[in-house]
C-alpha cells in the first residue's frame, strides 16, 4: 500500500514538473516588445537621410521609415499616410522656402508631429519654428545619442529644444529675443515657489516631465501639478510659451532666496 502511494506521489510530481515548463515558455513569448513607429524623413541630402534612418532603426527597432527629398512629395505622403507618428523635416530642402514649408505641412497634417532637423543654429530660427507649429528642433550636428533622446521625447508627446542654442547666442539676438519672446517679468518669477522655479528651469532646458521628476527626485504627478501652476502664474497657455519666455532667465538669482 505504501509503495502504491509513493508511486502515485512520484507520478504527480512528474506531472507538476511537466506542467511548469509551458508556463516558462509562455512567459518568454509574452515578453514586452519595443514600440514601432511610422516616421517620414524629408531631406534632400541622401547621406543625412541614411544617417537619420540608422538612428531610428537602432533606437526604435521595428519602425517603418519613409524617405523623400522635397516638400511637394512630403505633402503627398502625408495625405496618403495619416497614420504617421512623426515627420522629420529639413528646413532648406526644395520647396520649403524657409518656414513657409513648415506652415504648409502643418496645415496639411495638423495632427502629425513635425520636427525640424537642420544645420541652422540661429536661436531666432529655432524659436520661430516652434512658434509656427514644430514640436521640436534638432540640429544636424547633434550627437547620435542626443538625436535618439530628442526623438524619444517628441514621440512621448513632449517638446524638444536644443538647450545649448536656446540659452546662448549673439548679444544682438538676445536683445531681440527679450523684446519679441515676451520674457517673464521679475514680479512673475518672484511669484513662483522655489520648487516651481526649479521645474521651470529644467523645462527651459527641454527636459520632459519624466526627466524633471527623476532629476528633482519627485513624483511625475507632482511635476505635472507644478507645470500647471507655473502656466497659470505666468499667464501663458501652454508649455512651449513658458519655455520661450524663460529661455533667457538667469534662474540662479531667483533661487538664492
Amino acid at each position: 500500500m505504501l509503495n502504491e502511494l509513493d508511486a502515485a506521489l512520484t507520478s504527480e510530481k512528474r506531472y507538476d514538473a511537466a506542467e511548469a515548463i509551458p508556463e516558462t515558455d509562455h512567459h518568454q513569448v509574452d515578453a514586452p516588445m519595443e514600440p514601432a513607429y511610422k516616421i517620414l524623413i524629408a531631406d534632400d541630402h541622401p547621406l543625412f537621410r541614411e544617417a537619420i534612418s540608422s538612428v531610428i532603426s537602432s533606437g526604435f527597432v521595428g519602425s517603418e521609415i519613409i524617405e523623400t527629398a522635397d516638400l511637394d512629395s512630403a505633402l503627398d505622403i502625408t495625405r496618403e499616410n495619416d497614420d504617421l507618428d512623426l515627420i522629420l523635416l529639413d528646413l532648406n530642402m526644395p520647396g520649403m522656402h524657409g518656414l513657409n514649408g513648415l506652415i504648409s505641412l502643418r496645415n496639411e497634417a495638423p495632427t502629425i508631429p513635425v520636427v525640424i532637423v537642420s544645420a541652422e543654429e540661429d536661436k531666432q530660427v529655432v524659436l520661430q519654428a516652434i512658434t509656427y507649429g514644430a514640436c521640436g528642433f534638432i540640429t544636424k550636428s547633434s550627437p547620435r545619442a542626443q538625436m535618439t533622446e530628442a526623438i524619444q521625447q517628441i514621440l512621448n508627446g513632449n517638446v524638444y529644444l536644443p538647450s545649448d542654442i536656446i540659452r546662448t547666442g549673439k548679444e544682438s539676438t538676445n536683445r531681440r529675443s527679450r523684446h519679441e519672446d515676451n520674457p517673464i517679468s521679475p514680479e512673475l518669477l518672484n511669484s513662483l515657489t522655489r520648487r516651481q522655479l526649479l521645474v521651470l528651469e529644467r523645462m527651459s532646458k527641454g527636459e520632459s516631465n519624466k526627466q524633471i521628476a527623476y532629476n528633482l527626485n519627485i513624483a511625475e504627478t507632482t511635476v505635472k501639478a507644478h507645470v500647471s501652476a507655473i502656466l497659470r502664474k505666468l499667464g501663458v497657455h501652454n508649455r512651449v510659451q513658458a519655455i520661450l519666455s524663460a529661455s533667457d532667465v538667469d534662474f540662479s538669482q531667483y533661487l538664492k532666496r
